[in-house]
């Protein structure tokens, strides 16, 4: 829980400084962001089964 947190408060202060120096915010449209999300999630859990699986 402590991780979710330091990861949103790091995500609160990029926003602020991109937005002060008046830059494009580094983060892709939400939806597609959240679906990127998902799909490095899934990957993850996908080679991680797959390696399980082959070296036991």
């Amino acid at each position: 829980m402590r991780e979710i947190f330091l990861a949103l408060i790091a995500g609160i202060i990029v926003g602020a400084v991109f937005k002060v120096v008046r830059l494009p915010l580094p983060a892709p449209p939400v939806f597609a962001g959240i679906v990127g999300i998902v799909g490095v999630w899934l990957g993850g859990t996908a080679a991680s089964a797959l390696m399980e699986k082959i070296l036991g």
